[in-house]
């Protein structure tokens, strides 16, 4: 009796070593779709069709959620002829139909296609086509408003997955940039545009030069915790609604016209989205005093930087007089890009005594000058 109850146990806690070594996911199933339509009271539903998903985000299943493990792999006891059939399918290149899914907010469920699409992320894909019917959350949260503000504006643009916003009452205000220019648009061609299409090509010719021009300017790293979207919708609000002048160094009305469709006839006269304007070049004038016997040195470390286009050894007050261009943001001023060039090149310089910053107001320069 007492060596069957030491073999018992033993076996226990073996059993139970090996249950705390098997990975966590194993365990755990994927997410039950009526699990989480419950928690987000998502009732109303829509079809949105057939389209290419991320497989990232299909993270649960409608019916067989116990059947996968948490990265959505078959678990070992459940069987696996079907899910072999699929990947012997999709070796032999084999085509197969699109997966049906559930969708609330950005997770999707599968209704029909488990093992399509554990068979697609064994095989390492990262998209699938899929046909989708959303349920929309109805629970009275400020996430859930946004998302229902996304989703209505998706549903009219078509622009799906293209805009993220982060406050409440942007994607209206989107919209209602997109049916101004929708207006615009009928009036210069005396058609009837539709509203997906407009939506195109707002996306396009606007919403994506604005786009750029914010990127190029560096704003998304002052308030890194809003989107792109959030910046456009702003900087175009203040800039086309509400006409603020703004200070910006060099302003922002040089870059961005006050109307919208003068901003879109601008972008068209542009190669892509390369505008000479973001790449605006301050001239300034730097003497500098250096320390006896290394003007030459100093000379010579100077001109070594792009930024700097002459430069000259000279008798009186200062020791040397540099001319340089330094392109600039169109969120700096001009003092704070010379500043930083200052002090990060020239300053910091070994024999450096003093500096004296001279910007031009205006400027003439004679022909092949």
């Amino acid at each position: 009796m007492g060596i069957t109850f030491l073999k018992s146990t033993l076996a226990n806690i073996l059993n139970r070593k090996g249950s705390a070594r098997k990975p966590q996911d194993e365990k755990e199933g994927i997410k039950s779709f009526k699990e989480n339509q419950k928690a987000q009271e998502a009732v109303d539903r829509r079809d949105l069709g057939f389209r290419e998903i991320p497989l990232r985000q299909i993270v649960g299943s409608v019916g067989r959620y116990r059947d996968f493990d948490s990265q959505f792999r078959l678990k070992k006891d459940r069987p696996s002829e079907r899910l072999d059939r699929v990947k012997e399918a999709f070796r032999q290149g084999k085509g197969l139909p699109p997966v049906k899914l559930y969708r609330i907010k950005d997770e999707y469920y599968v209704l029909d296609g488990n093992h399509r699409v554990a068979a697609a992320k064994e095989f390492g894909w990262t998209q699938i086509e899929a046909n989708i019917i959303e349920y929309l959350p109805s629970k009275e949260t400020l996430d859930n408003i946004l998302y229902r503000e996304k989703a209505n504006f998706e549903r009219q643009t078509g622009l799906y997955d293209s805009i993220e916003l982060t406050e409440v009452g942007q994607f209206p205000y989107l919209l209602r940039q997109i049916k101004e220019h929708q207006l615009s648009l009928e009036q210069v061609t005396g058609t009837n545009v539709s509203l997906d299409s407009v939506a195109k090509d707002w996306f396009d010719t606007i919403y994506r030069p604005f786009a750029a021009i914010i990127q190029r300017a560096q704003l998304g790293e002052a308030f890194p915790t809003r989107t792109m979207a959030d910046l456009y919708a702003y900087t175009s609000f203040h800039q086309w609604e509400k006409g603020r002048k703004r200070k910006y160094g060099i302003g922002l009305d040089e870059l961005i016209p006050k109307s919208m469709e003068k901003f879109r006839a601008k972008v068209a006269e542009k190669e892509g989205f390369e505008f000479p304007e973001m790449k605006r070049v301050i001239t300034a004038f730097l003497l500098i005093n250096v320390e006896a016997g290394r003007e030459d040195r100093i000379m010579e470390k100077l001109f070594a930087y792009q930024e700097v286009q002459e430069i000259h050894f000279v008798p009186g007050d200062f020791d040397i007089i540099a001319k340089i261009a330094v392109e600039q943001d169109y969120l700096s001023s001009d003092s704070e890009v010379i500043g930083q060039f200052l002090h990060d090149k020239v300053r910091r310089m070994p024999g450096v005594i003093k500096t004296q910053t001279i910007i031009p107001i205006s400027s003439k320069r004679k022909r092949g000058s």
